[in-house]
């Protein structure tokens, strides 16, 4: 059986322990420099040498974005990072950018994993990196399976990542100024203001503060607010196609996203590697218990149309769950401490969320507040809190307790 990575967003150090704790094999993590997510925490030189010597230790990779597309007078440092990289042993770096490439060639023995930035949606043009000495392609999130497969056949000895689950951007692959020119915020330097969410109307010159409603015809909608990608349902269609890689998007994304996120895709694939692949219901709803915008297949089956499209009624976010604790450690004297991230009171039904097997549920008993000038027993515990519990469930490090949304 063929090995395929599930690849999964690190944000910072604690994502990054959460996701390979839940079952990634790999993650993806921006540096002090061109990563492409501005907003994201990213790791300084120091975390990110301590990151990869983490990751390794247990069998991961570290891939590090080098995927902004940046001008002249950005290019001074990057030499020297790139050394830095190979240095502390990052397992590859991606790149979108034809001159930051010829850098990390020259300058290191890195592997290149071309970025969904250079937006490769065609065989030859993953030929000519693979010619180039890319390692991996990171192909556009506008192809179908057909072309996926297509690429496969034509261009065999070329690793090939696609994204599985995560925002869809209304640009070919995150090509988009509209941030920039409304706000200031670039894009592509990661600090999108995500403008394609907001809502519009038009105005006609001659009549101003008339404001119409964008609406669809039967060809579709014109505005710019795309659902979220799920492949799970069909990833073995995808991992038939021979790619050797699933990514995951979310680095913005909080630590039960990822942890939650990488548990459902984890099953799937070993169900697929064990012969036994079947969507499981249970698969969605697991998903559908973290943000999204809800879910589309994106263009793997054709264009997606205005299936793809939020329209007025569904701009929202949804999810079913809301994550209130992260399992901190067990205590000597067989409590638990929890770092609180959400308001949560006593007597409330609470759901473990471990990495692998069935979720449990417990009834949340009195906790006991940690505080600098004593702890206190207490009925309700606020985020940024932590507090100790007795369970009557087993719980772990790194488990994550979570309750119903009405």
């Amino acid at each position: 059986m063929k090995t395929v990575e599930l690849l999964a967003p690190a944000g910072n150090l604690e994502k990054l322990k959460t996701a390979l704790h839940y079952g990634a094999d790999a993650v993806y993590l921006g540096g002090r420099l061109c990563h492409l997510r501005a907003g994201s925490g990213n790791f300084s030189d120091e975390e990110l040498s301590g990151a990869i010597a983490w990751a390794h230790a247990r069998g991961k990779k570290v891939y590090i974005t080098l995927n902004t597309i940046p001008h002249n007078g950005e290019l001074d440092q990057l030499p020297a990072y790139v050394r830095f990289l190979e240095s502390v042993g990052a397992d590859g770096v991606i790149v979108a950018d034809l001159g930051v490439f010829a850098v990390v060639r020259e300058e290191s023995g890195l592997p290149i994993s071309v970025s969904t930035q250079a937006s490769n949606t065609n065989w030859r043009s993953v030929r000519a990196w693979r010619d180039m000495g890319a390692s991996r392609v990171v192909l556009a999130r506008e192809m179908t399976l057909d072309e996926i497969k297509e690429i496969r056949d034509r261009v065999p000895d070329m690793e090939l990542e696609v994204f599985v689950h995560g925002a869809m951007c209304m640009a070919v692959s995150g090509r988009c100024v509209l941030s920039n020119h409304l706000t200031g915020r670039d894009a592509n330097r990661g600090d999108c203001a995500q403008s394609c969410r907001w809502r519009y109307a038009v105005v006609e010159e001659k009549r101003p503060g008339q404001y119409m409603p964008v609406i669809e015809d039967e060809r579709g909608s014109y505005i710019f607010s795309a659902k979220d990608l799920c492949a799970v349902e069909f990833l073995d269609r995808i991992l038939d196609a021979g790619v050797d890689s699933l990514k995951i998007e979310g680095r913005m994304k909080g630590i039960y996203y990822v942890g939650n996120c990488v548990k459902v895709y984890r099953e799937a694939i070993d169900r697929w590697k064990a012969g036994k692949f079947a969507p499981d219901p249970r698969w969605l709803e697991e998903l559908a218990a973290t943000s999204n915008r809800l879910f589309s297949p994106g263009f793997y089956f054709g264009r997606p149309g205005k299936e793809g499209q939020n329209d007025e009624e569904t701009q929202s976010y949804f999810q079913t769950k809301l994550f209130v604790a992260k399992v901190e450690k067990k205590l000597p004297d067989g409590r638990y401490l929890l770092a609180i991230r959400n308001r949560v009171v006593s007597g409330q039904e609470l759901e473990v969320v471990s990495p692998r097997g069935e979720n449990r549920t417990f009834t949340l008993p009195a906790m006991t507040l940690v505080a600098a000038d004593g702890d206190t027993v207490t009925e309700a515990a606020n985020p940024n809190s932590f507090v100790k519990i007795a369970c009557e469930v087993v719980l772990e490090e790194w488990d994550m307790l979570r309750r119903k949304l009405k």
